[in-house]
């Protein structure tokens, strides 16, 4: 941020990013601009929610409000075990202790594969039945095993040991996901932009950027053309009451055709 009121232009600001989980009948992703990574920022933002709050290991999510529980991410404990095998020479790769840790998150995605196409609380079931025993080794296998803190095995297994409180919330509702991979995913396009920008002016470009971003990516991920969906908005809201907006939002049944991906292909492909 170039130009923000009693701040140097050197300083870090934020682009906060919420969305839906991957159970919701209705895909929303919101970008939110604010000058630090404060707790407060989510805290103010999901005022009123009650649920589950899918999130990487940042502190910050762990003072919200107890009616929000914070469920961990497994892709997070995975990379930092494969950082460490990595971190070691290739032909001692396979006779490390960082390659169980790996080995075991490898066993947690590969059974979530398996429940991808079941319902919620089946998969709740299963979890419970062959995924928990397999997180349960893991912790019990870091609970005991001597590694130096600032090592990148002795990283990973802090992680792990620090965040079980978190990764274990998987196991009370089969609509949660091992990862927040889906957040990550859609904080990325906005990754992308900054590198080719590399800055915001002014706190008003920031938060222009942070709405328009909202709009094209949620447009995205309801099956709509992005281009062809903003022109339409361009058209009509000029012509239309405020109270009939609602009918313009992203996921409305009553968008035309035109705004809408064929049928047999994804919005990524367009």
């Amino acid at each position: 941020m170039l130009k923000e009121p009693g701040r140097s232009s050197r300083t870090e600001s934020f682009m906060w990013l919420y969305r839906t989980s991957g159970c919701s009948t209705v895909p929303i992703i919101l970008y939110e601009y604010q000058p630090t990574r404060s707790s407060s920022h989510p805290k103010a933002f999901l005022e009123g929610f009650k649920g589950y709050l899918h999130t990487d290991g940042y502190a910050g999510y762990h003072v919200l409000p107890p009616e929000i529980r914070i469920a961990g991410c497994w892709a997070h404990v995975r990379r930092k075990f494969d950082e460490a095998v990595k971190g070691a020479p290739p032909d001692a790769r396979d006779n490390i202790p960082s390659r169980k840790g790996l080995d075991l998150c490898n066993e947690l995605f590969r059974l979530e594969r398996e429940y991808e196409d079941l319902e919620p609380q089946a998969r709740h079931e299963e979890r419970l039945k062959r995924s928990a025993p397999v997180s349960d080794a893991l912790f019990e296998w870091g609970s005991t095993l001597g590694a130096l803190a600032k090592s990148l095995l002795g990283k990973a297994i802090h992680y792990l040991l620090s965040q079980r409180p978190y990764l274990e919330k998987v196991y009370e509702d089969g609509r949660l996901e091992l990862s927040n991979n889906r957040a990550e995913r859609s904080i990325k396009p906005f990754v992308i932009g900054r590198k080719n920008w590399l800055f915001s002016a002014t706190v008003k470009g920031a938060r222009a950027s942070s709405m328009i971003y909202s709009v094209i990516e949620t447009a995205k991920e309801n099956g709509l053309k992005p281009f062809e969906y903003l022109k339409y908005l361009f058209e009509t809201m000029p012509n239309m009451e405020y109270e009939k907006y609602e009918s313009l939002l992203p996921w409305s049944e009553t968008l035309p055709t035109q705004c809408r991906v064929k049928s047999g292909s994804t919005s990524e492909e367009n």
